[in-house]
């Protein structure tokens, strides 16, 4: 005898983003299912501030701005869409300060830990590099100094990756560019 299977029912993205303005902790909308989000480590955030502080300066008083975990991305391919809470982003597009979903980053970065390398590596990045104004999508090892950042070259999403603390990841969008040394700084790697 076989058993039913109960599966919960899909939220539209409208009863979503309500829900979300509510909620006390973050959730990821993936058509129609809704994950919490786990919370981060000591190192993963500082290496999500680091990046973010970099880029701050960096962008300050250009039409680029950096973008914390705060704010959602909203990624739409066809029938399939996805709300994601980035660790970082760099926007160009025209600003809307009541804004609290982005449709059009130019670079996203993900820190990467033992419970969401899976998910910024494989589903996550599938869904980015699908964006069409993504320059870059980057990669940020938290157990070793590496950065992989994925660009377009020749038409095709290939990655390139950077361990030492000189090497410079350029954003041509943005005209600007952070070390491997500025991310780690602090972090023990």
């Amino acid at each position: 005898m076989s058993t039913a299977v109960q599966h919960a029912p899909l939220v539209s993205p409208d009863d979503y983003l309500a829900e979300e303005d509510l909620s006390e902790s973050k959730h990821e909308y993936l058509n129609g299912m809704v994950y919490a989000m786990a919370g981060g480590t000591k190192r993963h955030s500082a290496l999500a501030v680091n990046v973010l502080g970099t880029l701050h300066g960096r962008l300050r008083g250009h039409r680029c701005r950096p973008y914390n975990s705060d704010l959602l991305l909203r990624v739409r391919a066809g029938d399939d869409l996805r709300f994601y809470y980035p660790d970082a982003m760099i926007h160009c597009g025209s600003e809307i300060d009541e804004a609290r979903v982005i449709d059009d980053p130019t670079v996203v970065f993900e820190v990467l830990s033992e419970s969401t390398a899976r998910t910024d590596t494989g589903e996550k990045r599938m869904a980015y590099l699908t964006i069409p104004t993504l320059e870059a999508y980057v990669l940020v090892d938290s157990e070793q100094r590496e950065v992989t950042v994925w660009r377009q070259r020749d038409g095709q999403w290939a990655p390139e990756v950077f361990t030492t603390p000189d090497s410079r990841i350029e954003f041509a969008t943005a005209g600007c560019g952070l070390t491997v040394g500025e991310i780690y700084a602090g972090t023990g790697l």
